[in-house]
């Protein structure tokens, strides 16, 4: 058998050269050894069982053993000899890419099926961990005060809304089963598929540095692994109803008499069910939600889209006002949501297990544009769709080999519209909305026409696990992956454009109702001078090798791994005049040249080492490569310059990787039985960040072109400190840290530019820079009841200062982020409580309350006074200002400048 291993090995190295990028796998280990208690003598032959499984082993000649391919979980462990009293250790739990260290010391007796039950050392969980690595089981998530995955991520230490350890939120990878689900190409936000949390088995939150099986991320991994069906059919349903009750009504307008708000009621409806079609074979997972979701922010129905206003003077007499609206609260955040997960997997042999999931995410949305308040029906809709299809086959091909082969394909489609048919004669002219005399469009709507973009790849994956020795387990693997960009727009323009008629108007003679009757939407022809219509296909592929070297007191892991990117497009030879549009000599002329393929190798290090039974010690160093998002190499895809100065960013496909280099120490110390404190230190510099650089035409027209220039650093402290004992749960997160940077994101440099600004010479806070975070959860749970409450304490991030003009520091040029916003705080508790009907049947009720004291916490702030709905206005500004419905500080009190207000959900459910 050994001699075959190492045969598929040396096959399988072999093959690896050239070949792509590799994620985690989603199981994990259990080591440890067998010996006498009395001697310390190994017990060769000792069987040691998963119980209610069929996993199992047996002790070698020096008493060790280890049983890999687990699926993550909590487990009971039996370890069996004859002439020994059985040993049970309850409640192990079994984490994605982790080794449970289990050792049993064994009592002889003369009484068969003696049994002694105990319990696993802390330190057992910690000792294989080399970097700031969070397990989330799917027990713990349903017991914290969340309503989606990334509320989970973002409670863990280092995590500042989704920026991980100063990182920009672009650095991230998110992997569902340990495959890739990653928009590259968004200019705001990685995440592409999106899981509920009651389809989580555990989730892996990696901040720091990570394994060299990981990739294309320079900041941290997150990894949902999904559930499976189990041998008993087990099925809920449940329905929620969600409302804001505060006090605010200054800020949020709609209030009703009893508190709450009068046009926000949000519905949630879910259903789950899981159990054998083939029991011991073939199970199914199924998992479906709905919200009609509406956010706290209204408006009122004043103005009607064909509404028409106009103050030309100060003299109310002069004014033409039309509204015919209700006056009733509309809810301005909206939003239909459908999730469903579906998974069956089947079990052809105890050895080889194939699995098929799909998920689905689809939604229609449209947000608060406060400039809409009082003609809310004016905006359009966002619509998204996406499609996750995997297939996996895990084999146990020995007790030490196993590998896992998957295959996905992902479909992404976004869409924009008021009106579906961009021709629709329910479009209006833009003249209806006014000249914002009163700071909010009085008429008009959403304009014309729509876009629809198209994101599809396909992912072919391997994975390797090679458990050589005691000592020694090798792990490999590559992924190919294929993607598709499919831009597609539709543009719409008025017949009348440029002329003097679109302006035209009629007056109705019996209500003086003003219209614009010379608009006549007509479809712009796509030729080949139309910009950012397209379709690419950019792949990538990359390789890695590692070996965890696990010791006694010591492990290690050392790998590295191999990335490839190839943007499959084209770029011009000369940016100065890169489409040809200016007829000059050739050597000052373009030619379209095939882009290189980007490489890159990746050292990574780990080390932990076991002081003693109650602390563990970890060094970790590694290199993390990332290709920006696809968005910086494809913009203006036909390299076309317009006639002004700084009009247009050029994307650039010969763009190169980004780059950090991260350390990390940390110490994890078990104050007593149940009870631990974990402390991280972390630095990391990142070079070759994305950025925009000014490019100067021959005919001296200015553009941006994407290039590798920004450079950052971030740095900082973590601790973590928990405490269990029977039902009752604490843990306190506290993060301390600075962020710097010369860019907040990739195009500063080049607004910086055409605003007439100095260029930024020196290191500055990041926007997301914030100087300590700190939560803490507390929760208490019985066979039927769960009560929890967890608190946040953030000090505020940065703004810039912007001084008044008539301020001597107006004339300073001031750089960005300048200055902090106000610190914030707000609690979240959620309690439910489980009523036994006959046999399995429950009833389960639950209440989640969010911002449960109703805190106003500042999201941004005016530059000049550094506080939300509080500005410095000049008295040119109020003599400018004409309303006959408002005043002008209404334009000042935006409500998005505060977070939610507090948010009541009260849900029924069934359980079976």
């Amino acid at each position: 058998m050994l001699n075959r291993e190492k045969l598929f090995m040396g096959v399988f190295l072999a093959l690896i050269q050239g070949f792509g990028l590799c994620f985690a796998q989603t199981t994990g280990k259990i080591a440890g050894k067998v010996v006498d208690k009395a001697t310390g003598e190994p017990l060769i032959g000792a069987n040691v069982m998963i119980l209610n499984t069929s996993f199992g082993t047996a002790a070698d000649m020096n008493g060790n053993f280890f049983i890999i391919n687990i699926p993550p979980g909590v487990y009971n462990i039996q370890a069996t000899m004859i002439g020994y009293k059985n040993i049970k250790m309850e409640n192990i739990r079994v984490s994605v890419n982790s080794t449970t260290t289990l050792n049993f010391d064994m009592e002889q007796t003369v009484l068969q099926g003696e049994e002694v039950v105990v319990t696993a050392s802390a330190v057992a969980f910690k000792k294989d961990q080399t970097s700031s690595v969070r397990n989330v089981s799917a027990d713990q998530i349903s017991k914290l005060p969340v309503e989606n995955v990334n509320q989970v991520v973002n409670m863990q230490a280092g995590v500042v809304q989704g920026h991980f350890r100063g990182g920009r939120s672009s650095e991230v990878s998110y992997l569902i089963d340990g495959l890739p689900v990653v928009n590259s190409f968004s200019e705001y936000s990685r995440q592409s598929v999106y899981l509920e949390t009651d389809a989580v088995q555990e989730l892996e939150v990696i901040k720091g540095t990570f394994d060299a099986e990981y990739g294309r991320a320079m900041s941290g991994m997150v990894n949902a692994v999904t559930k499976d069906g189990g041998n008993t059919w087990h099925g809920s349903v449940s329905s929620g109803f969600n409302n804001y009750l505060t006090t605010h009504n200054d800020v949020f307008i709609g209030l009703g008499e009893s508190g709450f708000l009068q046009r926000n009621l949000s519905q949630d409806y879910r259903f789950q069910l899981d159990g054998p079609i083939l029991k011991n074979k073939l199970t199914l997972f199924a998992n479906y939600r709905y919200q009609n979701n509406r956010g706290p922010l209204n408006g009122t129905h004043r103005f009607n889209p064909w509404d028409y206003s106009v103050y030309p003077s100060d003299d109310p007499a002069t004014w033409h006002i039309e509204h015919t609206g209700d006056n009733e609260y509309v809810a301005m955040q909206q939003s239909f949501y459908r999730n469903g997960t579906g998974k069956l997997s089947y079990k052809l042999t105890n050895n080889f297990k194939v699995s098929l999931l799909y998920t689905f995410n689809g939604s229609k949305s449209k947000g608060y544009n406060f400039q809409y308040k009082y003609n809310p029906t004016g905006l359009g809709w966002g619509f998204s769709t996406v499609h996750l299809g995997s297939f996996d086959i895990n084999h146990m091909l020995s007790k030490s080999l196993f590998y896992d082969l998957k295959i996905s394909y992902t479909s992404r489609v976004e869409q924009g519209y008021l009106y579906e048919d961009p021709l629709d004669p329910r479009y209006l002219s833009p003249n209806y909305r006014g000249s914002l005399e009163t700071g909010f469009y009085t008429g008009g709507m959403a304009g014309a026409g729509k876009s629809k973009d198209t994101f599809l790849r396909g992912d072919a994956k391997f994975d390797l696990y090679w458990q050589a020795n005691r000592t020694h387990g090798l792990k490999t693997g590559f992924l190919y992956t294929s993607h598709v960009v499919d831009r597609w727009r539709v543009d719409v323009r008025n017949q009348y454009e440029g002329l003097t008629e679109a302006n035209d108007i009629v007056v109705d003679p019996v209500t003086g109702k003003i219209s614009f009757p010379n608009y006549i939407p007509e479809l712009i022809p796509i030729t080949e001078n139309t910009i950012n219509i397209y379709k690419v296909k950019p792949y990538e592929m990359s390789a890695y090798i590692q070996d965890k070297m696990e010791f006694d007191e010591m492990v290690i892991k050392l790998g590295l791994r191999y990335d490839h990117f190839n943007p499959n497009y084209q770029y011009p030879s000369n940016w100065r005049n890169p489409s040809n549009q200016l007829t000059l000599p050739d050597s000052m002329m373009s030619t379209l040249l095939p882009n290189d393929p980007q490489t890159q190798l990746s050292p990574r290090l780990g080390l932990s080492y076991k002081l003693s039974d109650q602390a563990v010690l970890r060094l970790s160093y590694g290199h993390f490569f990332q290709m920006p998002q696809m968005y910086s190499m494809f913009e203006n895809n036909i390299f076309r310059i317009p006639t002004g100065n700084y009009e247009t960013t050029i994307g650039n496909s010969q763009i190169k990787a980004e780059k950090t280099v991260q350390y990390e120490i940390g110490l994890w110390q078990q104050l007593m039985t149940g009870m631990g404190l974990e402390v991280s230190l972390y630095y990391k510099d990142i070079y070759n960040l994305l950025s925009t650089k000014v490019v100067t035409t021959y005919n001296q027209i200015k553009y941006g072109l994407f290039t590798n220039k920004d450079y950052g650093n971030a740095r900082g402290a973590e601790l973590t400190w928990d405490f269990m004992q029977g039902g009752f749960f604490t843990q306190v997160n506290f993060t301390y840290s600075f962020t710097r940077g010369n860019a907040d994101n990739p195009r500063d440099t080049y607004t910086r530019a055409g605003n007439s600004m100095d260029p930024i010479t020196r290191l500055i806070p990041m926007s997301w820079d914030q100087r300590y975070t700190a939560n803490a959860t507390v929760s208490y749970a019985t066979k039927n009841l769960n009560v929890a409450l967890t608190g946040y304490l953030n000090s505020g991030t940065p703004y810039t200062y912007d001084p008044p003009d008539y301020s001597p520091l107006y004339r300073i040029n001031l750089y960005q982020n300048n200055s902090y916003k106000p610190l914030t705080m707000t609690y979240d508790l959620v309690a439910s409580y489980m009523i036994p009907l006959s046999g399995r049947h429950s009833l389960k009720f639950m209440l989640n309350v969010y911002n449960l004291l109703d805190k106003l916490n500042p999201t941004w702030v005016y530059g000049d006074t550094g506080q939300p709905y509080t500005r410095i206005v000049t008295e040119a500004e109020l003599s400018r200002f004409r309303s006959d419905y408002n005043d002008y500080y209404d334009q000042v009190k935006n409500p998005t400048m505060y977070s939610s207000p507090r948010s009541v959900k009260i849900t029924t459910g069934y359980t079976f």
